[in-house]
C-alpha cells in the first residue's frame, strides 16, 4: 500500500488571498480553515498531511502549524528551506517529520529540488540537528544520482523525487524520459537504503504512471486534490485519490 501524504498550502493560499493581514478571527468568519481541510482529509483517508511553511508565510502560517501538531491522528510533514531559523522552529514544534525543499521568493511554487550535492556542509547539519531531535527527515530531490547520493552521505534516510519534470513532460514526447528518470533515481535510492516518496504535479491522470515506480512509499499531493475538492468535497477528492492509488 502507498501512503497518500495531503497537501494543504493551496487551502491556506486561497484563505490568505482574502484575509493576508488580518487578525486571525475576523468576526469568526476566516476561510476556508486549512487545519480543518486536513482534519477532513485524514477522516477520508488521508495518510498523513503535509504544509510547508515557507520563509516569506505567503500561505502556511506558523499558527496552522502549531494547530495541525495538536490535531489528534495527525502525522504532520512539515516542508521547511534548509535555514539555522527554520530548524530552530522545527526543533520547537517538534513534527513528525520534515521535508526539506528549496525556496525562491519568486516562484510561485516549488520549481526544483534541493541541490544537496552542492551544499553538503549546510544540510547535513540540519538534518542532524532534526534527527537527533527524533524527527524523520526528507530531502526533496531531483531524481538525479549525484543528488540520491548526497542525500545518503547527509545521513537523510528519506529521499522524495521531484516529479514537477515528468507532470510537466506528460503530454509530450519527453514522458517517457522523465519516467525513467525517476525510475533510475528510485532504484538508486533504494540501493542506498533510503526510503523513496516522490511528489509535485501528481494528479487524477498521472498517478496510474507514477504509482508504478519501483520502491514507492509515499505520495504527497496537494493542488489537483484541492482543485478537485472545490467540484465535489475534500472528502471525495482524498477518497477518489486513494483508490487510484491502491486501485
Amino acid at each position: 500500500m502507498i501512503l497518500l501524504g495531503v497537501n494543504i498550502d493551496h487551502g491556506a493560499t486561497l484563505r490568505q488571498a482574502r484575509y493576508r493581514g488580518a487578525p486571525e478571527s475576523v468576526a469568526g468568519s476566516v476561510e476556508p480553515d486549512p487545519v480543518t481541510l486536513a482534519e477532513r482529509a485524514l477522516r477520508a483517508g488521508a495518510d498523513g498531511i503535509t504544509a510547508h511553511l515557507r520563509e516569506d508565510r505567503r500561505h502556511v502560517q506558523e499558527r496552522d502549524v502549531w494547530r495541525l501538531r495538536q490535531l489528534p491522528g495527525c502525522r504532520l510533514n512539515l516542508e521547511m528551506a534548509c535555514t539555522a531559523e527554520m530548524t530552530e522552529l522545527a526543533l520547537h514544534v517538534r513534527p513528525p517529520a520534515v521535508c526539506l525543499v528549496p525556496e525562491s521568493r519568486e516562484e510561485v511554487t516549488t520549481e526544483g529540488g534541493l541541490d544537496v550535492a552542492g551544499s553538503l556542509a549546510k544540510v547535513r547539519t540540519c538534518v542532524a540537528a532534526l534527527r537527533a531531535a527524533g524527527i524523520e527527515v526528507s530531502l526533496f530531490i531531483d531524481p538525479n544520482e549525484h543528488q540520491v547520493v548526497a542525500a545518503a552521505e547527509v545521513g537523510a534516510p528519506v529521499v522524495e523525487l521531484h516529479t514537477g519534470a515528468y507532470a510537466n513532460a506528460y503530454a509530450t514526447p519527453r514522458r517517457a524520459m522523465e519516467f525513467d528518470r525517476l525510475t533510475l533515481g528510485a532504484v538508486r535510492a533504494h540501493e542506498l537504503r533510503l526510503t523513496v516518496n516522490a511528489g509535485h504535479g501528481i494528479n487524477y491522470v498521472n498517478i496510474a504512471e507514477v504509482r508504478t515506480l519501483p520502491h514507492l512509499h509515499e505520495l504527497n499531493i496537494g493542488h489537483s486534490i484541492i482543485s478537485r475538492a472545490l467540484f465535489g468535497g475534500i472528502d471525495e477528492a482524498v477518497r477518489e485519490m486513494k483508490a487510484r492509488l491502491n486501485p
